[in-house]
């Protein structure tokens, strides 16, 4: 993780002193060297490096070393990865049948997708670990074969799993089904030691006299020895979770299997305890006071940590004045503190069904950096000036002072705009405001149509639990116009922050999106030919690699790959008009389930790529710095340029915050999908044997998935399942086709299942073709006779 550095007083910060050259301009300089090779003598004779620059060139290509960016291919001798086709570094996927393929970190023109590892090579890491690999082979398709060279980083200094007692000894099995290498735990360290700490959000631990006691018990392992080709890991156990049916237990393993941040260190605890509650004089009078304004925080009926809060007024020109207050995280938590250093490590709050793991500690989440009604709270303010088009047309920021007026719920705003008379009764000071608001984001949802955002109206799943936290149902969660308020009011702060810090030329975080890749675009055009639509982006451009495979007859057979080119054209227009179209027809939840898909997915970056899905030339987060690390570095940087036009942080360092922030993003959401997915598994446990009405959702060559219409669950539909024929992939037209009778499954298909089986291991469901199982049984009515 990346480091600010501070200077003299408190809230200030320099750039970080620079050297001869940087990681990234060494990196850059031997990417340009032919072959992208170069050695040590070489590098300081170009360089020219002197004195004790040496010992920093060695430190940097170390660094660069240990990230996979370069490779030491003897002493003294180096290659840049991903620059060089010999070699890639990236994340190691394990498929649980024992092979692998590595993700590149770069994308190397030479091959087609990932690289294959066959099992000998996958045995030698774990999943998740980062490598680096040789590519030994590429067939004539592009697909490549790696060699495992080494070990980068690993992914699990801990692994979560059931112990188990057998002949050999005392061993774990990995709750990760693609982690294949169970840890053996020798004598004496099956026991945990007792730890002093305070966890925020875990189980209480059982009082266990024995190693026998643990047997079939869910534990948490230190890896002290990590398994090499094939063989057991060693490791300790650390923590006992209880049996996998207990009460929690189920949320306790995602947050070990995802590696979750969730006990908070004891200093970190002990500073958010001594933040001071009270705001004193000085700091009030140097800020904006908005605490005579009815200004309101809008959230969900459950939410506990109140980031932002709105007001709106009309101006005498006929504009309105937009104020967005959001909670002044930066001025309790300051960087390099142990409240801040924990913040980073974990990225972002994560939310489960019935608990959150907080970035911040409570004091601050719910407490003194929330903005509570009628209690006095700093803010960092975004004064907006929009017209009826809904451009804005003057902006400010400032460190303000605000007292929330009313804690408002989504439903009640959406009750007072409908006319409920209880409920304009009650807020009756606040319906004309409310009333201006709405108004005001309808305008800015016009405005952003009116450029190309793209809105899709996906389902989102609300799951219910009882209060033993087990799954009872699942429902459609409904969004209204108090939803839109809020989400129109964030975005035009967001753009609002990101086009000042632009327009300034400071450094800093954005959230980009990038257009989508040309392969996805065009697997998603073929499926929406099928349906009669398309995005109207023309040809997608290809390039063709003749290539000749000898069959098994000896028979040489040529023909073309062809790989879509990444220069056509195509903006969110594209997908605006189609998402218009399709709306209200019986294919728009399919088709917008698949655009979705065709998206690449948003990230935090130091470069400004703007917002593809968003229609935005810059755009960044700061609205959520409770919960979001990257609002909070914002904040930071917004409020330093307050004060001075110097940089707050060199991009290097926002270029780290970026990647290491996306990370912890993309590790919070998997976090939260995963646990959703195996409730949804233990709740359809009770119900194998019924039968739902379903959509195909993809298809595969071995088997179709589908979503149930009511449930919002998915499953498989394995091909062998199919009754009736012999059934095969057509690969072009991505259909399930009989060899005789040619009925077909395709994507979008309706179909009615029956639901085969419910595998809380794997958390997986398993469907049939439920009409295709009536008319078999039809056809034996003696064996129906029989069961009666």
């Amino acid at each position: 993780m990346g480091h600010y550095i501070q200077a003299g007083f408190p809230g200030s910060y320099n750039a970080v002193v620079q050297k001869p050259f940087s990681d990234a301009s060494l990196l850059e300089h031997i990417r340009e060297l032919p072959h992208a090779r170069a050695t040590y003598k070489q590098l300081v004779r170009e360089l020219r490096v002197q004195g004790e620059d040496r010992d920093s060139l060695e430190d940097s290509l170390d660094r660069l070393a240990d990230k996979g960016l370069v490779v030491e291919l003897r002493s003294g001798h180096y290659v840049a990865v991903g620059s060089n086709p010999e070699y890639a570094a990236g994340r190691v996927f394990i498929h649980r049948d024992g092979f692998g393929f590595l993700i590149p970190d770069q994308v190397n023109e030479s091959i087609q997708g990932d690289i294959f590892l066959p099992p000998d090579e996958a045995a030698k890491a774990m999943h998740g670990d980062r490598a680096l690999v040789h590519i030994r082979r590429i067939a004539n398709e592009g697909r490549a074969e790696g060699q495992l060279v080494r070990i980068l980083r690993r992914a699990h200094i801990t692994v979560v799993g059931e112990f188990r007692i057998n002949r050999r000894g005392h061993f774990v099995a990995p709750s990760d089904d693609r982690i294949q290498q169970w840890i053996e735990i020798p004598e004496g360290m099956e026991m945990p030691k007792r730890r002093a700490g305070v966890n925020r959000v875990g189980a209480q631990e059982r009082e266990i006299a024995s190693a026998e006691d643990l047997d079939g018990m869910i534990v948490n392992v230190e890896v002290l020895e990590f398994p090499e080709d094939g063989g057991h890991g060693v490791g300790r156990i650390i923590e006992v979770l209880g049996y996998p049916d207990d009460f929690g237990v189920d949320v306790e393993i995602i947050i070990r299997k995802h590696h979750l941040p969730h006990e908070f260190p004891e200093d970190a605890i002990e500073q958010a305890r001594e933040i001071p509650h009270e705001i004193p004089a000085a700091e009030l009078d140097r800020r904006s006071d908005f605490r005579e304004l009815d200004i309101v925080t809008i959230d969900g009926e459950t939410a506990r940590d109140f980031d932002d809060a709105v007001w709106v007024e009309r101006l005498p020109n006929g504009h309105f004045a937009l104020q967005v207050h959001i909670a002044d995280v930066g001025h309790y938590v300051r960087p390099g503190t142990p409240i801040d250093e924990e913040a980073l490590l974990r990225g972002t709050s994560v939310y489960f069904p019935d608990r959150a793991v907080p970035m911040l500690p409570v004091e601050l989440s719910t407490d003194i950096c929330s903005l509570r009604p009628h209690e006095d709270r700093l803010v960092l303010s975004a004064l907006l000036e929009i017209d009826r088009q809904g451009d804005a047309v003057a902006q400010k920021f400032t460190r303000g002072v605000i007292r929330s007026a009313e804690r408002m719920t989504y439903t009640n705003v959406f009750r007072v705009l409908e006319g409920d008379a209880a409920m304009r009764e009650r807020y009756s000071g606040l319906v004309e405001r409310f009333e201006l608001m709405r108004e005001l984001a309808l305008i800015l949802n016009r405005k952003r149509t009116k450029r190309g955002s793209i809105d899709f109206d996906m389902p989102e799943t609300n799951i219910e639990l009882d209060l033993s936290g087990q799954m009872v149902g699942v429902t459609r969660a409904e969004r209204n116009v108090a939803h839109r308020i809020i989400e129109e009011f964030m975005l035009a702060a967001n753009e609002a922050v990101a086009g000042h810090l632009e327009a300034a030329g400071i450094p800093a975080l954005y959230r980009i999106h990038e257009r989508p890749e040309a392969k996805r675009v065009m697997d998603f055009e073929e499926i929406a030919a099928h349906f009669g639509y398309s995005l109207g982006i023309g040809a997608i451009p290809v390039k063709r690699f003749p290539v000749v495979e000898r069959r098994r007859d000896g028979r040489k057979v040529r023909k073309d790959i062809v790989v879509a080119r990444e220069d056509f054209q195509i903006s969110s227009r594209n997908y605006q008009r189609l998402i218009a179209k399709i709306s209200g027809k019986p294919e728009e939840r399919i088709l917008s389930y698949l655009m979705l898909r065709s998206l690449k997915q948003a990230r935090y970056s130091n470069v400004n790529e703007g917002h593809f899905a968003l229609a935005a030339t810059a755009y960044t987060h700061f609205t959520s710095p409770i919960r979001r690390y990257p609002d909070l570095v914002v904040h930071r940087v917004l409020s330093h340029y307050l004060d001075t036009n110097d940089p707050l942080l060199e991009n290097s360092l926002l270029r780290e915050l970026g990647e290491d922030t996306s990370f912890t993003e993309r590790r919070a959401a998997e976090a939260e999908r995963e646990l959703i997915e195996w409730k949804k598994v233990k709740f359809m446990q009770d119900r194998v044997g019924d039968e739902f009405d379903a959509l195909i959702i993809s298809t595969t060559k071995f088997g179709f998935f589908v979503e149930l219409t009511e449930l919002f669950v998915e499953g498989l539909v394995p091909m062998e399942t199919l009754p009736g024929d012999r059934f095969l992939y057509h690969e072009n037209g991505r259909k399930i086709i009989g060899e005789r009778s040619r009925k077909a499954y395709s994507i979008g298909d309706k179909v009615r299942v029956r639901l085969d089986r419910a595998d809380t291991v794997e958390h997986k469901l398993q469907f049939a073709v439920a009409e295709d199982v009536g008319r078999r049984k039809a056809r034996n009515p003696g064996r129906e006779r029989k069961r009666t």
